[in-house]
């Protein structure tokens, strides 16, 4: 039997550890460099607190032997996993390498996903994968597909106990596009990221279709027709910048409440210039984007999905340093009317708010839900009791301004009197009503209209008569629909203050294994 020397199995270590570095190979990494593109360990060294990474299993490796894998072995099988600080947070993550067999997901691999996933779960800290994946790896057949599955598993598991953000930084398919659809938030990169369940080539065979791998799954796709990129990046430095920037606003499990920040943005701050930014006019639009940054702490607002279903607002900010989740109908966009996609879009922004404890200000300018044929027949009923569905379950704070109209059952859609609201504010124009008071006068004089000398004249005076009785906060304030009808320059503090007041709101412990949702 050879002795060992401790020198002698070190040398051996550091060899190892240098082909996982090297990953596929010098001219695999300068073709991968070539696009661009960061390779896996220099992405979570810009991802993490510099020097805190802790790389686990690096040395693992496939064990086919099969089709010539066993000269393609390489430590680490095709991705960096460990943990680290950011901003001084524990994370975890994984790096896909594409620079080995394509970043496919082999037995090996998917394992070591499923080991750091695991260990997130174990102390409930956030998971970061950063993806770059051709699929499933062929050659394991399916040997793989435990890994594969474990992740989906693992995904589900940790959803509403810690976030998880996945970043897409090279071409995704199959297999490698269900765990970031799994998670809470997506990351693309334009024009360097794919995803795609089948590729053009099996389109092409399949069905005669022809078309690009970017025309089919590119970051423009995802971001604003399938809503699937809730962020898009131009670069991978900018989309790992994007994701510490996220984090900064995400408690690190359930348990826990978002980071305070110190606030340098008096709460007590006027918001003189919202009457200019919003004309009393109902008719005149305006974009709801000026309201949103004139509340929040340093005018500061991280829009998610701003691409997709535009006419309704979703996005991350602070407020006296806390973080809160702001809804907002967007009048510049079909006139701020909820559809399938907003209510979609909506509804899980809203459910992720609730999941991690982070109140939400509902900022209200809607005029219904949108009509139409398109809209019937892709079921707006079904989308729309999503959001209803959201709103009611959530346990959160849920604060909501009526700033102009609130009409029919968009009114129930956006959180009101009646769907668990703990602060229902108004400004002076605002109107909550079934329906806009033409309408209504229409409606409920139809006859006497007709029958009128002069039915103009009529109308006119009759609409007055409605607006001045019910169209109108006032008359909702005396019925106890509306709690207080505040003056739009002191918007901010209003809310401030009653995020203090509901600072510890309890949240009731569910009496059922869950609830099921319209889906």
């Amino acid at each position: 039997m050879t002795e060992k020397t401790h020198q002698e199995e070190l040398e051996r270590l550091k060899t190892l550890q240098q082909r996982a570095i090297m990953g596929g190979g010098e001219k695999a990494m300068d073709r991968h460099r070539s696009k661009g593109k960061l390779n896996a360990r220099e992405r979570l060294d810009l991802l993490f607190d510099s020097g805190s990474f802790v790389e686990l299993n690096d040395l693992a490796e496939s064990q086919c032997v099969d089709f010539g894998m066993e000269i393609r072995k390489v430590p680490g099988d095709g991705v960096v996993t460990g943990y680290g600080t950011i901003d001084g947070r524990i994370t975890f993550a994984y790096a896909q390498d594409a620079t080995v067999l394509g970043g496919s997901v082999g037995t090996i691999h998917g394992q070591k996903i499923c080991r750091i996933m695991d260990e997130a779960l174990k102390v409930k800290a956030p998971l970061i994968g950063l993806n770059d994946s051709g699929g499933g790896r062929l050659h394991e057949g399916f040997f793989a597909s435990k890994g594969v599955a474990g992740m989906f598993f693992r995904n589900t598991a940790a959803s509403g106990v810690i976030p998880q953000i996945s970043c897409i930084m090279g071409p995704c398919a199959g297999v490698s596009v269900y765990s970031p659809a799994l998670t809470d938030f997506i990351i693309m990169v334009k024009n360097q990221s794919q995803m795609v369940i089948t590729g053009p080539k099996i389109i092409k065979d399949v069905t005669g279709e022809t078309v690009t791998l970017e025309e089919l799954g590119g970051a423009d796709v995802h971001s604003r027709i399938t809503g699937q990129a809730h962020f898009v990046a131009t670069t991978d430095q900018e989309s790992i910048s994007l994701i510490r920037y996220l984090l900064g606003f995400l408690p690190s499990n359930h348990d826990e409440a978002p980071p305070l920040y110190s606030c340098n943005d008096d709460p007590e701050r006027k918001n003189d210039s919202l009457t200019e930014i919003v004309p009393a006019d109902f008719k005149k639009g305006y974009d709801m984007h000026q309201v949103i940054t004139q509340i929040v702490d340093n005018n500061e607002f991280l829009e998610i999905l701003p691409e997709f279903a535009p006419n309704i607002i979703t996005g991350l900010a602070r407020l006296d340093g806390n973080t809160v989740g702001i809804v907002g109908n967007q009048p510049s966009f079909m006139a701020g009317c909820l559809d399938y996609h907003s209510s979609d879009k909506a509804a899980r922004f809203i459910r992720f708010c609730d999941c991690f404890n982070i109140p939400l200000i509902n900022l209200v300018d809607v005029p219904g839900y949108f009509p139409g044929v398109k809209q019937e027949h892709a079921g707006i009923i079904r989308h729309g009791a999503k959001m209803l569905y959201a709103y009611a379950e959530a346990t959160v704070p849920k604060i909501t301004l009526a700033l102009r109209k609130e009409y029919g059952g968009a009114v129930m859609a956006m959180c009101c009197a009646g769907m668990g609201v703990d602060l229902m504010l108004a400004w002076p124009v605002a109107q909550l009503v079934v329906l806009d008071t033409a309408a209504a006068i229409n409606i409920i004089f139809r006859k006497d209209i007709l029958e009128a000398d002069d039915p103009d004249s009529f109308k006119k005076q009759k609409i007055k008569e409605y607006d001045y009785k019910y169209s109108n906060p006032f008359h909702a304030a005396s019925n106890m629909l509306v709690d207080k009808i505040i003056e739009p320059s002191e918007t901010r503090t209003q809310i401030i203050k009653g995020l203090k007041m509901l600072k510890n709101k309890k949240r009731p412990k569910p009496f059922r294994r869950h609830g099921n949702i319209p889906m």
